[in-house]
């Protein structure tokens, strides 16, 4: 299997990962009898909670630009040097943003997040 499939592979284990940590934040702040109903009213979630959940949604719309580049430079015989860079890049910065925003590290999350967009762009550049 192509390490860019790999990657694409183990980028949703990192959304389900996510997902689990978002949920037990949802559990710790809101109990789990709140968090199983209809949720209907229910604010914003705070601290490592709200930054769990922002930083899912995050990667949920990366994801999809990962997926669709990968999937395309696949089924157009793309797949090189680069294109395997770029889901390097993108994988493990998009690793490193979960663990750095859960911790809280604002400007270092921004900078993270601007190098998996590089990774994205590496993958974007072998397909134009």
């Amino acid at each position: 299997m192509p390490i860019e499939i790999k990657l694409l592979v183990w980028s949703v284990a990192l959304a389900a990962i996510q997902t689990a940590i978002a949920a037990q934040g949802t559990v710790s702040q809101i109990g789990l009898p709140t968090a199983v109903g209809n949720r209907e009213n229910i604010q914003g979630f705070t601290g490592w909670a709200g930054r769990a959940h922002r930083a899912h949604r995050n990667l949920l719309e990366s994801l999809i630009l990962f997926a669709i580049l990968v999937l395309v430079a696949q089924s157009q015989g793309k797949f090189n040097a680069m294109t395997a860079l770029g889901a390097e890049i993108y994988f493990g910065a998009r690793v490193a943003y979960a663990v750095v925003y859960l911790i809280g590290i604002p400007w270092l999350r921004t900078l993270i997040w601007g190098v998996s967009v590089a990774g994205l762009v590496l993958i974007f550049l072998q397909l134009v």
